[in-house]
C-alpha cells in the first residue's frame, strides 16, 4: 500500500506564510511527478504547482512569485512554501503523486492523493 500524508496547514493572517509537507510511504519503486492542488468551497480542484523527478517545476499563474515547490527524493517528500498569502488562497490543499509501486512482485503505476489539509487566510 502507498500513502501520502500531508502536514502544515492552518490559520494564517493575510501576508503571512505557511509550509506544507507531503510524505509518501509504502512499497514504492519510484515517484514521478509530485504536486499540490487546492479546492475552495463550491469550486473545482485546481493545480497549484507540480515538480518532476528531475526538478522541473510548473506553477499556476495565481501563485507565481509567491509559492515555491520543492522535493526531497531521498525522503519521498514534496514541500510547498507559501508566502504573501491572501484570503483567496483559502482552500483545502491536496498532495498528488504519480507513483510506481511493487505489488505481488509486479510494478504498478497510478495516481495517488493525500487526505487534504486546510489552509485558511483570514485576519
Amino acid at each position: 500500500q502507498v500513502q501520502l500524508v500531508e502536514s502544515g496547514g492552518g490559520l494564517v493572517q493575510p501576508g503571512g506564510s505557511l509550509r506544507l509537507s507531503c510524505a509518501a510511504s509504502g512499497s514504492i519503486f519510484s515517484i514521478n511527478t509530485m504536486g499540490w492542488y487546492r479546492q475552495a468551497p463550491g469550486k473545482e480542484r485546481d493545480l497549484v504547482a507540480d515538480i518532476t523527478s528531475g526538478g522541473g517545476k510548473n506553477y499556476a499563474d495565481a501563485v507565481k512569485g509567491r509559492f515555491t515547490i520543492s522535493r526531497d527524493n531521498a525522503k519521498n517528500t514534496v514541500y510547498l512554501q507559501m508566502s504573501s498569502l491572501q484570503p483567496e488562497d483559502t482552500a483545502v490543499y491536496f498532495c498528488n503523486a504519480v507513483i510506481t509501486s511493487i505489488q505481488s512482485g509486479w510494478r504498478r503505476t497510478r495516481n495517488y492523493w493525500g487526505q487534504g489539509t486546510q489552509v485558511t487566510v483570514s485576519s
